[in-house]
C-alpha cells in the first residue's frame, strides 16, 4: 500500500491582540477544517482513524507555536503538524504591538493502492 494524497483545504487564521501565535495556527487549522464537509473516511470505507493527516503551519515566529496544542484539535487521524516560516505579523498603527497571520494547509491521505 502507498501513502495517497486524496484532499488538500486550506485555511487562515489570526490573534489580533494578544500576538499568540498558536491561536492564529489553530484558527487557521479550524478554518480549513470547516471548508470541508465531505467524509473522506466513509468515502473509501476506512475508519476515520485510518486517516493520515498533514498538517503545514506558516507564521512569521515558528518558534512561538505549540505542536502539541495543535494536533489536539483534530477529533480522529493521525495528524503530523509541521511549522514553517510564513504567514505574516503586521505591524498595528500606533506601534502597540502587531496582528499575527497564520496560513495552513491540511492533506488527508490513505494507506491505499493507487488507481
Amino acid at each position: 500500500m502507498a501513502k495517497t494524497r486524496i484532499l488538500v483545504e486550506f485555511g487562515m487564521g489570526t490573534s489580533l491582540r494578544r500576538h499568540d501565535y498558536t491561536e492564529a495556527a489553530l484558527r487557521a487549522i479550524n478554518d480549513a477544517l470547516w471548508h470541508n464537509s465531505v467524509n473522506m473516511a466513509e468515502l473509501f470505507g476506512f475508519p476515520k482513524e485510518a486517516m493520515i493527516i498533514d498538517a503545514e503551519i506558516g507564521v512569521a515566529q515558528p518558534d512561538k507555536v505549540d505542536v502539541e496544542a495543535l494536533k489536539a484539535v483534530f477529533p480522529y487521524g493521525r495528524p503530523s503538524i509541521q511549522v514553517n516560516q510564513g504567514g505574516l505579523d503586521i505591524e498595528k498603527p500606533d506601534a502597540q504591538g502587531h496582528t499575527v497571520i497564520a496560513n495552513a494547509a491540511i492533506i488527508v491521505s490513505f494507506d491505499m493502492e493507487a488507481v
